[in-house]
């Protein structure tokens, strides 16, 4: 057997921050929390990729010949530099999503030599990755959406949730960019202290996800690291499950009971949902329980005061196991 061996390793002079003036070293930190923001975003995409499948193989047991459930969840990728890389080994490393049903777009193909290995198909076509997905991940820097945007307009079905990772565009632009409103974009807080205790042992997602202390850090609300989601995500996460149901027409009574079984492993009557959590109190009066939900739109899930973000605020136990589910479903994934 050969063994390779890094003969560089231990040689201060050829590390990364060999090469900073004193001045650029105060800046060093700025480089692991990008890796942190990295491995934190990619994990929360990979939980909600799990809860839409988990979503649709419910509908599947309940609705016959729903257009949400004829197929299996298709996941497109649009971009393959360093996030869209993490990312598909995030989901091939712990979702139940085949490898059939992932596609990337990107300007280089020809460099994606390693998708063909995993088996997920790769080219440079924006449109059609746009069409085909029932979650588009946009992994592109923010100066290509001039580019990007247009191509993805009018090829993007009602139902397509539009995962956005590039923060310098606000998600009221790009839905305007898009014309479409089912859209989700994480928004970060930093925090201020050191949290030197929460740092990358690698670069690498699929060697990390098994670090207890990160896993813990990735959470929603979490307290444990340096970046902190807010909790319009998960809002706007429970109103996007919402629109899947709607889209399949099912009653607001079974809605409410495949997102309460979906994203609360356990519960008691004092957390149980209903149609005044997240729609107004009159229009909820007029829903039987058999009428679907109205769609929502995440945009204003995003950027206005709901229902839902106010009944959340109000319950910590609630939120407590929202997140327990994402936590013991990382472990139970990463345990493949």
């Amino acid at each position: 057997m050969l063994y390779v061996m890094d003969i560089t390793a231990g040689l201060s002079s050829f590390s990364f921050e060999a090469g900073l003036t004193d001045g650029e070293k105060n800046f060093e930190y700025l480089r692991e929390r990008s890796a942190e923001l990295m491995f934190c975003g990619c994990i929360q995409a990979t939980f909600v990729c799990e809860l839409f499948r988990s979503l649709r193989c419910a509908v599947n047991g309940s609705t016959a010949g729903s257009s949400v459930s004829s197929k299996d969840l298709c996941v497109g990728i649009l971009g393959f530099g360093r996030l869209g890389k993490q990312l598909l080994h995030s989901i091939l490393e712990n979702t139940s999503i085949k490898t059939s049903c992932i596609k990337i777009s990107t300007r280089r193909p020809e460099s994606a030599e390693e998708c063909s290995r995993t088996g997920v198909d790769c080219f440079f076509d924006n449109r059609r990755l746009a069409a085909w997905a029932d979650i588009l991940f946009l992994c592109c820097l923010p100066s290509h959406f001039a580019k990007v945007c247009p191509d993805l307009r009018f090829h993007l079905s009602k139902c397509c949730l539009v995962y956005s990772f590039p923060s310098a565009v606000p998600v009221t632009k790009l839905a305007k960019l898009l014309e479409h409103d089912f859209i989700l974009k994480p928004q970060y807080e930093f925090a201020t202290w050191d949290a030197a205790d929460v740092r990358l042992p690698s670069f690498n997602l699929t060697t990390v996800l098994t670090e207890e202390l990160l896993t813990e850090a990735s959470k929603p609300r979490s307290i444990k690291g340096t970046i902190t989601l807010d909790l319009n995500w998960v809002c706007a996460v429970l109103y996007s499950l919402l629109n899947i149901c709607t889209s399949a027409n099912l009653g607001s009574a079974q809605t409410l009971s495949l997102i309460q079984t979906l994203v609360i492993e356990k519960w008691t009557d004092e957390m149980e949902f209903n149609a005044h959590n997240f729609i107004s109190s009159s229009y909820a009066s007029t829903i039987s329980a058999t009428d679907p939900f109205p769609w929502i739109s995440l945009i204003d899930t995003q950027t206005k005061e709901t229902p839902l973000l106010d009944f959340l605020a109000n319950k910590n136990l609630l939120q407590q196991c929202i997140t327990a589910t994402f936590r013991s479903q990382l472990r139970q994934k990463s345990k493949k």
